[in-house]
Protein backbone atom coordinates (compact mmCIF):
# COMPACT_ATOMS: atom_id res chain seq x y z
CA UNK A 1 0.00 0.00 0.00
CA UNK A 2 1.23 3.56 -0.67
CA UNK A 3 1.95 6.11 2.00
CA UNK A 4 -1.04 8.31 2.84
CA UNK A 5 -1.09 11.92 4.00
CA UNK A 6 -3.44 13.43 6.55
CA UNK A 7 -4.17 16.99 7.61
CA UNK A 8 -2.65 18.57 10.69
CA UNK A 9 -3.49 22.25 10.94
CA UNK A 10 -1.54 23.86 8.09
CA UNK A 11 0.82 20.91 7.76
CA UNK A 12 0.42 17.31 6.69
CA UNK A 13 1.32 14.08 8.40
CA UNK A 14 2.11 10.87 6.58
CA UNK A 15 1.60 7.22 7.31
CA UNK A 16 1.17 3.73 5.93
CA UNK A 17 -2.35 2.44 5.28
CA UNK A 18 -3.08 -1.28 4.97
CA UNK A 19 -6.53 -2.56 4.04
CA UNK A 20 -7.95 -6.01 4.79
CA UNK A 21 -8.88 -8.47 2.01
CA UNK A 22 -12.54 -7.50 2.38
CA UNK A 23 -11.65 -3.84 1.90
CA UNK A 24 -13.37 -2.76 5.13
CA UNK A 25 -13.02 -3.53 8.82
CA UNK A 26 -12.34 -2.20 12.33
CA UNK A 27 -9.73 0.55 12.54
CA UNK A 28 -6.37 -0.10 14.16
CA UNK A 29 -3.68 2.51 14.77
CA UNK A 30 -0.15 1.05 14.73
CA UNK A 31 2.44 3.22 16.50
CA UNK A 32 6.07 2.51 15.68
CA UNK A 33 9.07 2.30 18.01
CA UNK A 34 11.96 4.75 18.09
CA UNK A 35 13.48 3.24 14.95
CA UNK A 36 10.93 5.09 12.81
CA UNK A 37 8.37 3.63 10.44
CA UNK A 38 10.63 0.83 9.22
CA UNK A 39 9.78 -2.21 7.11
CA UNK A 40 9.16 -4.14 10.32
CA UNK A 41 6.17 -1.95 11.09
CA UNK A 42 4.78 -1.63 7.58
CA UNK A 43 4.93 -5.42 7.24
CA UNK A 44 3.27 -5.76 10.63
CA UNK A 45 0.55 -3.41 9.38
CA UNK A 46 0.05 -5.72 6.40
CA UNK A 47 -0.07 -8.74 8.71
CA UNK A 48 -2.71 -7.13 10.92
CA UNK A 49 -4.69 -6.06 7.85
CA UNK A 50 -4.68 -9.67 6.66
CA UNK A 51 -6.50 -10.46 9.91
CA UNK A 52 -9.33 -8.10 8.99
CA UNK A 53 -8.27 -4.69 10.30
CA UNK A 54 -7.92 -1.36 8.55
CA UNK A 55 -4.46 -0.41 9.79
CA UNK A 56 -2.90 3.04 9.76
CA UNK A 57 0.70 3.49 10.91
CA UNK A 58 1.61 7.19 11.20
CA UNK A 59 5.22 8.18 10.59
CA UNK A 60 6.26 10.24 13.60
CA UNK A 61 9.72 10.99 12.20
CA UNK A 62 8.79 12.18 8.68
CA UNK A 63 10.66 9.41 6.91
CA UNK A 64 13.72 9.19 9.17
CA UNK A 65 14.71 5.63 10.11
CA UNK A 66 17.58 3.94 11.89
CA UNK A 67 18.69 0.59 13.28
CA UNK A 68 21.18 2.21 15.68
CA UNK A 69 20.21 2.79 19.31
CA UNK A 70 22.14 6.07 19.65
CA UNK A 71 20.57 7.44 16.48
CA UNK A 72 17.13 6.29 17.64
CA UNK A 73 17.61 8.18 20.89
CA UNK A 74 18.40 11.30 18.86
CA UNK A 75 15.24 10.86 16.78
CA UNK A 76 13.11 10.61 19.90
CA UNK A 77 14.81 13.58 21.56
CA UNK A 78 14.31 15.73 18.47
CA UNK A 79 10.69 14.66 18.08
CA UNK A 80 9.79 15.33 21.69
CA UNK A 81 11.33 18.78 21.85
CA UNK A 82 7.79 19.83 20.95
CA UNK A 83 5.69 17.24 22.74
CA UNK A 84 2.36 19.03 22.09
CA UNK A 85 3.09 18.91 18.37
CA UNK A 86 3.85 15.18 18.54
CA UNK A 87 0.68 14.53 20.51
CA UNK A 88 -1.29 16.54 17.95
CA UNK A 89 0.30 14.53 15.14
CA UNK A 90 -0.80 11.30 16.81
CA UNK A 91 -4.31 12.63 17.45
CA UNK A 92 -4.64 13.74 13.84
CA UNK A 93 -3.63 10.25 12.70
CA UNK A 94 -6.32 8.74 14.93
CA UNK A 95 -8.90 11.17 13.55
CA UNK A 96 -7.84 10.34 9.99
CA UNK A 97 -8.29 6.63 10.62
CA UNK A 98 -11.61 7.04 12.42
CA UNK A 99 -13.00 9.01 9.47
CA UNK A 100 -11.67 6.63 6.80
CA UNK A 101 -14.52 5.18 4.70
CA UNK A 102 -13.12 1.66 5.04
CA UNK A 103 -13.44 1.71 8.85
CA UNK A 104 -16.61 0.00 10.03
CA UNK A 105 -16.56 0.70 13.77
CA UNK A 106 -16.79 3.98 15.67
CA UNK A 107 -14.11 3.04 18.19
CA UNK A 108 -10.54 2.19 17.29
CA UNK A 109 -7.84 -0.11 18.58
CA UNK A 110 -4.19 0.84 18.94
CA UNK A 111 -0.95 -1.14 19.12
CA UNK A 112 2.16 0.72 20.26
CA UNK A 113 5.78 -0.38 20.53
CA UNK A 114 8.05 1.19 23.16
CA UNK A 115 8.10 4.86 22.04
CA UNK A 116 4.81 4.19 20.26
CA UNK A 117 3.32 2.67 23.42
CA UNK A 118 3.75 6.02 25.14
CA UNK A 119 1.67 7.70 22.45
CA UNK A 120 -0.92 4.94 22.60
CA UNK A 121 -1.54 6.00 26.20
CA UNK A 122 -1.30 9.70 25.36
CA UNK A 123 -4.08 9.17 22.82
CA UNK A 124 -6.14 7.03 25.16
CA UNK A 125 -5.98 9.74 27.82
CA UNK A 126 -6.57 12.63 25.43
CA UNK A 127 -9.31 10.88 23.42
CA UNK A 128 -10.96 8.76 26.15
CA UNK A 129 -13.93 7.70 24.03
CA UNK A 130 -12.00 6.92 20.85
CA UNK A 131 -10.31 3.63 21.74
CA UNK A 132 -11.85 0.31 22.68
CA UNK A 133 -8.60 -1.69 22.89
CA UNK A 134 -4.99 -0.66 23.49
CA UNK A 135 -1.98 -2.97 23.16
CA UNK A 136 1.39 -1.99 24.64
CA UNK A 137 4.65 -3.68 23.71
CA UNK A 138 7.44 -3.06 26.24
CA UNK A 139 6.54 0.52 26.97
CA UNK A 140 5.05 2.59 29.80
CA UNK A 141 5.57 0.03 32.57
CA UNK A 142 4.04 1.36 35.76
CA UNK A 143 1.76 3.86 34.03
CA UNK A 144 -1.48 4.65 35.82
CA UNK A 145 -4.18 3.34 33.49
CA UNK A 146 -6.85 2.98 36.16
CA UNK A 147 -9.03 5.70 34.63
CA UNK A 148 -8.88 4.36 31.09
CA UNK A 149 -12.16 3.34 29.49
CA UNK A 150 -10.31 1.02 27.12
CA UNK A 151 -9.30 -2.58 27.59
CA UNK A 152 -5.50 -2.69 27.74
CA UNK A 153 -3.15 -5.57 26.97
CA UNK A 154 0.50 -5.03 27.93
CA UNK A 155 3.49 -7.18 26.96
CA UNK A 156 6.75 -6.78 28.89
CA UNK A 157 10.16 -8.44 28.89
CA UNK A 158 11.56 -10.03 32.01
CA UNK A 159 14.99 -8.45 31.55
CA UNK A 160 14.54 -4.94 30.21
CA UNK A 161 16.99 -2.08 30.81
CA UNK A 162 14.38 0.44 29.66
CA UNK A 163 11.28 -0.78 31.52
CA UNK A 164 10.92 -1.92 35.12
CA UNK A 165 9.54 -5.45 35.45
CA UNK A 166 8.51 -4.66 39.01
CA UNK A 167 6.58 -1.62 37.81
CA UNK A 168 4.91 -3.72 35.12
CA UNK A 169 3.84 -6.32 37.67
CA UNK A 170 2.45 -3.61 39.93
CA UNK A 171 0.15 -2.14 37.27
CA UNK A 172 -3.52 -2.47 38.16
CA UNK A 173 -6.74 -1.51 36.44
CA UNK A 174 -10.11 -3.21 35.95
CA UNK A 175 -9.59 -3.72 32.23
CA UNK A 176 -5.83 -4.38 32.23
CA UNK A 177 -4.07 -7.61 31.24
CA UNK A 178 -0.29 -7.77 31.74
CA UNK A 179 2.06 -10.48 30.48
CA UNK A 180 5.75 -10.72 31.32
CA UNK A 181 7.80 -13.01 29.09
CA UNK A 182 10.51 -15.01 30.91
CA UNK A 183 14.03 -14.84 29.57
CA UNK A 184 13.31 -11.97 27.18
CA UNK A 185 14.67 -8.47 26.77
CA UNK A 186 13.46 -5.27 25.17
CA UNK A 187 12.59 -5.70 21.46
CA UNK A 188 11.85 -9.42 21.89
CA UNK A 189 9.06 -9.14 19.32
CA UNK A 190 11.25 -7.59 16.61
CA UNK A 191 12.81 -10.23 14.36
CA UNK A 192 15.25 -7.69 12.89
CA UNK A 193 16.92 -7.35 16.31
CA UNK A 194 18.71 -10.73 16.49
CA UNK A 195 20.34 -9.75 19.78
CA UNK A 196 16.91 -9.50 21.40
CA UNK A 197 14.39 -11.39 19.25
CA UNK A 198 12.73 -14.36 20.94
CA UNK A 199 10.67 -16.34 18.44
CA UNK A 200 8.67 -18.28 21.02
CA UNK A 201 7.76 -15.21 23.06
CA UNK A 202 7.02 -13.19 19.93
CA UNK A 203 4.60 -15.83 18.63
CA UNK A 204 2.86 -16.06 22.00
CA UNK A 205 2.54 -12.27 22.19
CA UNK A 206 1.19 -12.19 18.63
CA UNK A 207 -1.46 -14.83 19.36
CA UNK A 208 -2.49 -13.06 22.57
CA UNK A 209 -2.70 -9.76 20.72
CA UNK A 210 -4.84 -11.21 17.94
CA UNK A 211 -7.21 -12.86 20.41
CA UNK A 212 -7.49 -9.60 22.34
CA UNK A 213 -8.13 -7.47 19.25
CA UNK A 214 -10.51 -9.93 17.63
CA UNK A 215 -12.55 -10.20 20.80
CA UNK A 216 -13.29 -6.52 20.25
CA UNK A 217 -14.18 -6.81 16.58
CA UNK A 218 -16.19 -10.01 16.88
CA UNK A 219 -18.16 -8.75 19.86
CA UNK A 220 -18.78 -5.47 18.06
CA UNK A 221 -20.02 -7.27 14.96
CA UNK A 222 -22.40 -9.30 17.10
CA UNK A 223 -24.09 -6.25 18.61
Amino acid sequence: MPMETYSLAEEQGRGYLALPPEGRGPGLLLLHAWWGLTDLFTKLADKLAAEGFVVFAPDFFAGAQTADVAEAEKLVTAAEEDFPAMAALAAAAAAYLAAHPAVTREKLASVGFSFGAAYALVLDEGMPDAFERVVLFYGMAGADVSKSKAHILAHYAENDPFESTEAARAMQAPNLEVHIYPGTGHWFFEHNRPDAYNAEAAELAWQRTLAFLKDESENADAT
